[in-house]
């Protein structure tokens, strides 16, 4: 059975993709990255992520096959475990991976100076301000929820988050990947514009990309049926495992 493993976003929790849009999917689940959700680890890179993910994934589903789908830092952690298995030439503890769906991110997730100034003097008023960008259709119930999630992470562990954004960089090693790639984004998305998912397309051998009509950065979220259709086509689509 081909499993879906979820990996959220900075400053996200599991919660960031909705309270059923994982459901969809059979088997499926979303893993919770560390220092949130009562694990204390401070970890600050993409890398680290990728070990911590690597590690509850196998323990998860064993030596199943298995695709990666990354919200945006969360794409990034996807896109690292990938790589590595593709240089190693082996599954890298998470059974196969056949493919990797990156919903609103990108090779390189650079961070504005002024994020991290706002986040640092002031989290509360900047968390509302960052999840008002998230959406096209910022209604006060998404917003909500998405400064709730990163009350739930806190501010020490956000910017930790951000920090390991803005040093991911991911662009000489893309023609590496050698499982295919969905790159899926928003027409709206303000933080990862249309370009940074045609741009994976691109530069991965078996990228592909989806533009999602109406959608800003959490399309998971606004536009849940057109995202689970691409995630479910792609997947369906992937290759035997050899």
């Amino acid at each position: 059975m081909l499993r879906l493993a979820f990996i959220h976003g900075a400053g996200c929790t599991p919660a960031a993709f909705g309270s059923s849009f994982v459901a969809r999917f059979a088997g499926a689940r979303a893993f919770a990255l560390p220092g949130r959700l009562g694990d204390s680890r401070r970890l600050d890179s993409v890398a680290s992520f990728a070990d911590a993910v690597t590690s509850s994934v196998a323990e998860a589903f064993g030596d199943e096959d298995v695709v990666l789908c990354g919200h945006s830092m969360g794409g990034a952690v996807a896109m690292e475990i990938a790589l590595r298995t593709s240089a190693l030439g082996s599954p890298g503890g998470v059974g196969s991976v056949r493919g990797v769906v990156a919903i609103g991110s990108g090779s390189r997730l650079r961070v504005a100076p002024v994020i991290f100034e706002r986040l640092a003097a002031d989290f509360p008023s900047a968390s509302r301000e960052l999840a008002t960008m998230f959406f096209a259709s910022p209604s006060v119930e998404r917003v909500d929820a998405a400064v709730a999630d990163m009350a739930e992470v806190r501010q020490e562990q956000t910017i930790r988050d951000f920090r390991a954004c803005d040093a991911f960089d991911a662009g000489a090693r893309l023609q590496e990947l050698s499982v295919p790639l969905l790159a899926v984004t928003g027409d709206r998305d303000a933080m990862t514009p249309p370009k940074y998912a045609l741009s994976l397309a691109d530069r991965v051998p078996s990228g592909t990309a989806r533009i999602i009509d109406g959608a800003g950065h959490f399309a998971m979220i606004e536009r849940p049926d057109d995202v689970a259709s691409a995630i479910a086509a792609f997947a369906a689509a992937l290759p035997p495992r050899s």
